[in-house]
């Protein structure tokens, strides 16, 4: 039986997690103060994802750069390869928040999508 410890981020409690696999991949958790917590230790052993936050080159704008981010979690292995696409991405200004920056980022269906508004200089 494989076992695992996490820290839960899916409230402010910050509980320990205890996480047991079986042989069967059946999966016990312990620790969790609220279901968030089982529902985060589940999610994170079997299929990790996260939210992805970074910056692009502006061109023509009164910043140089906008910051970006998925609209949606992207699975955790495809982090760095989304990075890797976005290095040497710019944009053009104007762009408003929530604009799409990059649509379907490595065939996820995700988008980055603006998160500050920059206006033309």
């Amino acid at each position: 039986m494989e076992k695992r410890e996490l820290t839960c981020i899916g409230c402010p409690m910050g509980c320990t997690l205890l996480i047991e696999l079986d042989e069967n991949d059946q999966i016990r958790v312990t620790g969790n103060a609220c279901k968030i917590g089982e529902t985060y230790a589940i999610k994170e052993c079997t299929n990790p994802t996260r939210i992805v936050t970074t910056t692009v080159k502006v061109r023509g704008g009164k910043h140089p750069t906008v910051s970006i981010k998925t609209d949606k979690d992207i699975p955790k292995d495809k982090i760095f390869d989304c990075i890797k696409a976005l290095k040497d991405l710019t944009v053009d200004a104007p762009i408003n928040v929530g604009d799409i920056i990059y649509e379907n980022i490595l065939g996820t269906g995700v988008n980055m999508v603006a998160t500050r508004k920059i206006e033309r200089c």
